[in-house]
């Protein structure tokens, strides 16, 4: 367990985070700001969804998650179509366009980190992408109206981390793609 020095110093790293968190928004195209390459990332990782589930993977009012989705769907990178279990609720799903902009947001994102991480040994990495996992895993139901879990938690294999009701992370890979430039 950390002690107060430690935690008081991560609280000041977390708050210098959001520069990292600034730089990897800036390499997103204007017409994609975080918050919409943010439900396109998600509605392509999980498939369709309703805007419910998407407000919960977000951890925000539906009225956020709507405006997102109505960014996106002006776009032509998302669709609304009738749920056929519920025809008042709407089911979210990609666009062909939506997949071709999903796939330029991850090789923008990807060579970004690859460009500032590149000197990095790969364990580093995976040590990093392991941590900030089971951080997530800490908050992840920490949200208003949500109660901490007493339980155990189940542990995810592949990061050895507990999971607070977070869907699965992507499948770990060390594979660096070599920075670039043109």
């Amino acid at each position: 367990m950390g002690g107060q020095a430690q935690f008081e110093e991560l609280a000041r790293q977390l708050s210098a985070f959001g520069s990292v968190k600034r730089d990897l928004e800036r390499v997103l195209p204007a017409d994609c700001p975080g918050g919409s390459a943010m439900v396109l990332g998600l509605v392509g990782r999980y498939g369709e969804m309703r805007m419910t589930h998407l407000a919960e993977l977000l951890a925000v009012d539906m009225s956020v998650s709507s405006r997102h989705v109505a960014h996106l769907v002006e776009r032509g990178w998302i669709e609304r179509a009738a749920d056929p279990a519920d025809k008042r609720s709407r089911i979210l799903r990609l666009t062909p366009e939506g997949r071709l902009k999903l796939a330029e947001l991850s090789r923008r994102s990807v060579a970004m980190l690859a460009e500032r991480l590149g000197d990095w040994d790969e364990r580093d990495v995976a040590e990093l992408v392991r941590l900030l996992t089971r951080m997530r895993a800490e908050f992840g139901e920490c949200r208003p109206g949500r109660q901490r879990q007493s339980e155990p938690l189940p542990v995810h294999p592949e990061y050895d981390v507990p999971r607070r009701g977070l869907p699965p992370p992507p499948p770990l890979t060390t594979t660096r793609t070599p920075t670039t430039t043109t």
